[in-house]
Order: structure tokens, then C-alpha cells, then sequence
């Protein structure tokens, strides 16, 4: 049982961003090979950053200027957090392509950090798509250090 992926280029049709799995057809064909599943851009891109932050030792996802409008997202009633925020991804007929801003915290080893990244990331991203996942490119935008104050935090007002 091979499933035969088509892409769907980045033009103006409705299902642009998105990668088809498309199954063998017919009464003859097992049950879970009948029809075509569509796995889009934003879907792989929340995957990749669910696991990007599960690893121990990133703080954050995004370079400075995404996390202020994260920041300033989060604080508008309904506005909430983007889990895609720092992701970037390309999807392609059978492949993906994983890009990641993030922000580690002080005194971990970056270069163990990024390897723990890079694999949580293509395991999860290949295990939940089934697409190959052919490179994950980290770009380390800043270091949290333990007195840094947190931008999404309320500050302490003077009345109680």
C-alpha cells in the first residue's frame, strides 16, 4: 500500500498551501487508501511549533518583533497566543521543510538545544503527516536571562 502525494502549488487556487495524500481508488482497495487526505501549510506549521516548544530549554518562539505583537495579541480580550508564531514551513509534494526563530534560555547548550529541537520537530511533524520532513533550519534570536522581566506579564499596579 503506497500512497501517491500531490502538491498544490503556491498560486491562487482555493487549496493552495496544502499537501494532498491521495489513496488507490475502487471496491478493491482497502478501506483507508479510499479518497484523498489534505494536510495544510498552518497544520504542519502547529505541529512544529507544539514541538519545538516541548524541548527543554527554549523559552520562546519568534524574533523580537513577532513576540511584541505576540505580546500585544495576547493582551486583547480573544486575541490569545499563536502557536505558529517563529514558524515558518514549506510543504511540497512529499516533503516539508521546517524554519524556526526561537529563544533559548541562559546557560543551556545551544548547539544540544537545536539537536533536541530538530529531532522532537521532524518526529513529530513525520509521524502525525507522514510527510518527509527534509530539514529543520533554527535560528537562535535571543537569550533569556533568569532577571529579564516577561513582556507578556502584567505589571504590578500601584493599587490593590
Amino acid at each position: 500500500m503506497t500512497d501517491n502525494i500531490t502538491s498544490v502549488g503556491a498560486d491562487r487556487r482555493p487549496d493552495a498551501g496544502v499537501s494532498a495524500l491521495k489513496g488507490r481508488t475502487g471496491a478493491g482497495a482497502p478501506a483507508e487508501t479510499r479518497g484523498k487526505t489534505t494536510i495544510a501549510d498552518g497544520v504542519v506549521a502547529k505541529i512544529a511549533g507544539m514541538a519545538a516548544r516541548e524541548v527543554p530549554g527554549i523559552h520562546n518562539l519568534g524574533a523580537g518583533m513577532a513576540r511584541a505583537f505576540g505580546a500585544m495579541r495576547e493582551r486583547v480580550p480573544g486575541g490569545g497566543g499563536s502557536v505558529t508564531q517563529g514558524v515558518k514551513v514549506e510543504v511540497g509534494e512529499r516533503q516539508a521543510a521546517v524554519d524556526l526563530d526561537v529563544v533559548v534560555e541562559y546557560g543551556v547548550s545551544i548547539v544540544d538545544v537545536a539537536g533536541y529541537v530538530r529531532t522532537n520537530v521532524i518526529s513529530a511533524v513525520e509521524r502525525m503527516t507522514g510527510l518527509e520532513v527534509v530539514e529543520v533550519n533554527i535560528v537562535v534570536d535571543d537569550v533569556h536571562l533568569p532577571d529579564e522581566e516577561e513582556e507578556s506579564e502584567p505589571n504590578e499596579g500601584r493599587v490593590r
